[in-house]
């Protein structure tokens, strides 16, 4: 490996221009160069020949004093410094790497604080010592830079590396986030804050009415997104779950519990974690083959997978991991792993209530409408999915089964528990966003209105609850006019003019 040439001259990178011609450095080069079967990071690194440095469009651009040694240590050291952690990079190099080549680096510059971060990430990924006697002096390094991503709060300390360790996972599930502009932009926002003043005004009896409404709302959009229209029992049913968000910590049996709830009646769906494969796609309409969009994590793994996602959970919950960010990593997690034959999408989105709920970042008694706010960026969720799902299909070697699913033939446990959670968070970040400024004040202001004008029924014509509702539905479904059905009949004994004036007096309040 020492001897290859990792630099390369490019114009245009696995279909992706560069702004300017440049020699690729960094992961990007690591993984074409050592045919590493790793997705090409969303940012990449260019050594530009004119002397400026800046980012834009997935590039990184650097100076030629910022080009490494062609040496693997070199190019290693310059993607740590500059890029970050890529445990997924580093376990597959790791699988490859003779192990005598790591332990003359740690000989050579056992002091060097790259050197120890490669030192810890191979023990720790591989789980195996290697033949090198723990450090005695040097300072406590971290390992995850905070200006490139996010880490845990809470650090453990590595003796033998004299490492901190701030990996906000465990070495079975640790997806990672990089800092970006537009994370760094919502976390400084307090958004959580802005809702709190937002509703602080508001009548804890349109704000108790506002949350059962969004809750109705929310899990008929969780359906809608599968593709489901439910019955109204069946979607009241799935809000009062997610009303309790929060309430239960989670574990296996708990989800288990939340799969009875989404899928009702069992006797064509197989409750708990799959013993086959998995997939989301189509079936070709003349021979029934599978034409996957994503690949489920293999069923063999789900244990493994799932205790690692819930032992993370715990983690990032207890040490106050920031919660929109774990919800990205938890929620996201557990949708790629898959693990239930069915009623993995809603349960998805539950979680994302979940942890912002028992992280106290929605108010008390009140669940965000997060899978509503995914409706209406619809595609921009499919998006996000996707831009997970879809590089992953080269690296993963299926075959048809009898029954037309996929039976995954290759190792594939790590592209579920290393992955780049960058863009879920900024989507969740967006839909939460959206909520807070869209969803829930459109919601209080509706009702504060509909308030209005029953009391202006009442005053004027004396109608029961259940006329007033009837009354304001049929209004808002005509454009503020009564038909001519509701006319003759339901509302047949109103008089002409007491119905221009209703009609006014709507398109005053209620428009």
């Amino acid at each position: 490996m020492n001897n290859k040439r990792f630099s390369q001259s490019i114009n245009i990178f696995h279909e992706r221009i560069a702004p300017e011609q440049g020699n690729l450095v960094g992961y990007g080069a690591l993984i074409d160069a050592l045919g590493l079967k790793v997705p090409i990071p969303h940012q990449l690194s260019l050594i530009s020949k004119k002397h400026k440095k800046y980012s834009v469009d997935g590039w990184n651009v650097y100076t030629v004093k910022h080009q490494p040694q062609e040496t693997l240590y070199n190019h290693l050291v310059f993607a740590l410094k500059y890029e970050g952690i890529n445990l997924l990079f580093f376990k597959k190099l790791f699988e490859k790497s003779n192990q005598v080549m790591i332990e003359e680096w740690i000989k050579n510059e056992p002091l060097s604080i790259y050197t120890r971060k490669i030192w810890f990430l191979y023990e720790w990924l591989m789980q195996k010592q290697l033949s090198v006697n723990d450090l005695k002096e040097g300072n406590y390094v971290t390992l995850i830079d905070e200006k490139l991503q996010y880490a845990s709060p809470v650090s453990v300390n590595s003796n033998r590396h004299r490492i901190k360790n701030n990996l906000p996972g465990t070495v079975n599930f640790c997806p990672l986030i990089f800092k970006t502009a537009k994370l760094e932009k919502y976390i400084e926002a307090d958004l959580t804050e802005k809702t709190n003043v937002a509703i602080k005004e508001v009548h804890k009896d349109i704000l108790l009415r506002t949350s059962a409404f969004l809750l109705l709302k929310d899990s008929k959009a969780s359906f809608t997104i599968e593709g489901e229209s439910p019955s109204h029992s069946r979607a009241v049913r799935w809000g009062q779950a997610i009303g309790q968000a929060g309430s239960k910590s989670l574990s296996k049996d708990e989800l288990l519990r939340l799969q009875h709830i989404v899928i009702g009646d069992s006797r064509f769906v197989k409750i708990g974690y799959r013993t086959e494969g998995g997939f989301i796609g189509e079936h070709d309409r003349k021979t029934g083959e599978p034409i996957p969009e994503h690949i489920s994590a293999r069923w063999q793994d789900l244990d493994t997978l799932m205790n690692g996602l819930l032992d993370t959970e715990n983690i990032l919950e207890t040490n106050y991991f920031h919660p929109v960010l774990t919800a990205a990593k938890i929620a996201f997690g557990f949708v790629f792993i898959h693990p239930f034959e069915d009623g993995n999408g809603r349960i998805h989105r539950y979680l994302i209530h979940h942890l912002l709920s028992v992280m106290k970042y929605t108010p008390q008694g009140m669940i965000f409408p997060v899978s509503a706010a995914i409706l209406e960026k619809i595609e921009d969720y499919r998006n996000v999915l996707q831009n997970y799902s879809h590089p992953l299909l080269d690296f993963i070697e299926w075959r048809k089964t009898k029954d037309n699913n996929v039976e995954v033939l290759n190792e594939t446990i790590d592209y579920y528990r290393y992955f780049d959670a960058t863009l879920h968070a900024e989507f969740l970040f967006d839909c939460v966003d959206y909520t807070i400024q869209k969803i829930i004040p459109a919601e209080v202001s509706y009702l504060q209105k509909y308030d209005a004008m029953k009391a202006w029924l009442d005053d004027n014509f004396q109608m029961s609850d259940k006329i007033v509702a009837l009354l304001i539905r049929f209004l808002e479904q005509n454009n503020g006019s009564f038909s001519k059905r509701s006319r003759e009949k339901e509302f047949a004994v109103l008089k002409d003019d007491e119905v221009n004036e209703i009609e006014k007096k709507y398109k005053e309040i209620m428009t």
